[in-house]
């Protein structure tokens, strides 16, 4: 444990910090070259290297993390996927805080386009790999043990509302055109 988190948290904690800091890395960038503003390369320089820090805690946690959840052969799949894939984005954003490094924070011009376009797929990347981590947690229940999954089964299963709600209608089918209906009616109940 590590501050009060155990390694599935420690994960969830910190991957946020690649899909909130590499794409307004590139954005900076992207905002210096149009408005040729040396403080926006700036702070696209030191978003990326943040970013490339974070994206590697965050790689770091999620390996230590799939030794340690439950989890079945599906999830496991979606889970060595979306490990790959993090690999690729920490690859991509690596080199290019490398390439940063070495040209001491600023590209070339001719090399702008390149750049960009490496964080762009990288950024393509870093959306689907995200995508495949919420899948693992709210369709696969990742880092939620097995026994505590039945516990909320149970209590859902036994969940009940109060009479008032119980005699509330059911919600209009989507698409049903409910703005002509008096406000309480039961075109408009809400749940």
């Amino acid at each position: 444990m590590l501050f009060g988190y155990d390694a599935p948290r420690l994960h969830a904690a910190l991957n946020d910090l690649p899909p909130a800091l590499l794409p307004v890395s590139v954005l900076f960038d992207v905002l210096g070259i149009l408005f040729k503003r040396e403080s926006l390369k700036a702070a696209a320089f030191w978003t990326l290297l943040a970013g490339v820090v974070g994206t590697g805690a965050a790689i770091i946690a999620g390996l230590v993390a799939e030794d340690v959840v439950e989890h079945s052969e599906q999830a496991h799949a979606i889970m060595e996927t979306h490990e790959t894939l993090a690999f690729i984005v920490l690859a991509i954003f690596g080199v290019l805080a490398i390439w940063r490094i070495v040209r001491r924070g600023v590209w070339k011009e001719k090399e702008q386009p390149v750049a960009l376009t490496a964080g762009v797929i990288g950024i393509a990347i870093l959306l689907y790999t995200a995508m495949l981590g919420g899948k693992l947690t709210f369709d696969h229940a990742l880092g939620v043990p097995t026994a505590r999954l039945q516990a909320i089964g149970a209590e859902r299963t036994g969940h009940h509302h109060d009479e008032d709600e119980e005699r509330a209608p059911a919600r209009p089918a989507a698409g049903t055109d409910t703005t002509h209906a008096p406000p309480g009616s039961p075109d408009t109940a809400k749940h």
